[in-house]
């Protein structure tokens, strides 16, 4: 009893950010629980690809008092409970292709499942949904404000403070986390020092609209520039409890 278009203009939806951030499936087949739930997705929409405030109207039932998406704080909290900030590489090299699309399907029911032993799996799932948001992490229009002050902690500071409420709240919750992995013993093992953790992760923060490969490739230096003074100087302290 759906009209034809409901679907049409989901999977077009869907279509779309496909050509943008190119399919994310493995070597296996779907199995049927993915299969189902996908058919059921045009009516319970997804945590990955939708905007941050309707990430949060989705768990209000389940979770009406969280200021920052429980996926988020879920998959952060998982990559340490499996020593994440002691795995070489974290945030570098991929998780498994099945296991990630394996368990953004668990997530989207609302569920991390037991077992998970590779702390690459999450903190891959964890990047997809930074870079799979509707709209950038920083939104469009702060983004010349961004390359801007990359080098001057100060002005970069004021941007993120200048940021809606709840950008700037999972921004910072984003930034928070990463400042536990630069400690310097966490750093001799993970092999992930600022600058490292900077280039993987500005990406999934900021999006350049330009499509001159010039513009892109000047940007991506000062993107990364960007986001490593805000792990260096950001005073994420007011974070500490805030879920």
């Amino acid at each position: 009893g759906v009209a034809i278009s409901t679907y049409a203009k989901y999977c077009y939806n869907k279509l779309q950010k496909a050509a943008l951030t190119g399919a994310k499936k493995g070597l296996k087949k779907p199995n049927i629980e993915e299969i189902r739930h996908a058919k059921n997705a045009v009516f319970n929409p997804s945590m990955f690809g939708s905007s941050l405030q309707d990430i949060i109207n989705m768990q209000k039932e389940r979770y009406p008092d969280r200021q920052l998406p429980w996926v988020q704080t879920r998959l952060s909290e998982e990559v340490l409970a499996l020593n994440g900030d002691q795995t070489e590489g974290i945030f570098r090299v991929p998780g498994d292709i099945d296991e990630v699309n394996a368990l953004k399907l668990q997530v989207d029911q609302w569920k991390i499942p037991t077992g998970l032993e590779d702390p690459h799996v999450p903190a891959s799932l964890l990047k997809l949904w930074y870079r799979e948001l509707e709209e950038p992490l920083i939104p469009h229009e702060f983004y010349e404000q961004c390359i801007t002050h990359y080098e001057n902690p100060e002005a970069a500071i004021a941007v993120v403070h200048s940021l809606p409420r709840i950008n700037k709240t999972v921004l910072c919750y984003l930034i928070r986390f990463l400042q536990v992995f630069v400690q310097p013993a966490n750093v001799a093992v993970t092999k992930m020092d600022v600058n490292n953790l900077a280039m993987v992760m500005a990406p999934n923060c900021l999006r350049c609209q330009s499509d001159d490969p010039r513009i892109i490739f000047e940007n991506t230096r000062k993107e990364m520039s960007f986001i490593r003074v805000l792990i260096q100087h950001l005073d994420t302290s007011f974070m500490e409890g805030v879920l």
